[in-house]
C-alpha cells in the first residue's frame, strides 16, 4: 500500500475513472431483481421480488449480457453519477448509493474485504435466493414479492 487513501474515500462518484465505477458494484444482484410499484401506496413504494432478471446468472448473480443489457432489457436502469441519488430504489448497501450519500463502505465490500465471497458470508448476496424472470409468468410477479 503507498499510503494513499483508497480512490473510492477521495473522489466523487463523477471524478472516478470508469474501471473505479465499475468496481463499486459488490454484485449482491439486488438491483438485477424485477421490482414491481405499488399501485395502492400513495407514495408508489417499490416491492421488490426474488425474481431475477431474465438476463441474470442465478449461480453467479452477474448479468450474462452486461455491454448490451440496456437493449435487451428497456427497463434496465444505467446507473450514473447523476441519477445514482434520485434511484431510491437502490438497496440501502449500494456502494453507489453510499458514496453517494458521503457514507463509507461497509466492511464486506469487496474493495475492503479483498474478497468477492465476503458479500455471500455478509448476507447481502441474492445468490441462491432468486428464480428466473424467464421461468414466471408476468401475471404471477405479485406472488415473487419478498417480505
Amino acid at each position: 500500500m503507498d499510503g494513499q487513501a483508497p480512490f473510492y474515500k477521495t473522489k466523487r462518484l463523477d471524478q472516478m475513472s470508469e474501471a473505479e465505477w465499475e468496481s463499486l458494484c459488490d454484485g449482491c444482484g439486488q438491483c438485477c431483481t424485477v421490482s414491481l410499484i405499488d399501485e395502492d401506496d400513495p407514495d408508489g413504494a417499490v416491492l421488490r421480488t426474488c425474481i431475477g432478471c431474465e438476463l441474470l446468472d442465478l449461480e453467479t448473480v452477474r448479468c450474462t449480457d452486461y455491454a448490451s443489457r440496456h437493449e435487451r432489457v428497456p427497463s434496465c436502469v444505467k446507473l450514473t453519477p447523476g441519477n445514482v441519488s434520485e434511484l431510491g430504489w437502490m438497496p440501502q448497501t449500494c456502494a453507489y448509493r453510499l458514496i453517494a450519500e458521503g457514507k463509507p463502505l461497509f466492511d464486506w465490500h469487496p474493495l475492503i474485504s479483498g474478497r468477492a465471497d465476503s458479500v455471500v458470508e455478509a448476507g447481502v448476496s441474492l445468490k441462491g435466493t432468486l428464480v428466473s424472470e424467464r421461468d414466471v409468468d408476468e401475471a404471477d410477479f405479485e406472488d415473487y414479492v419478498r417480505g
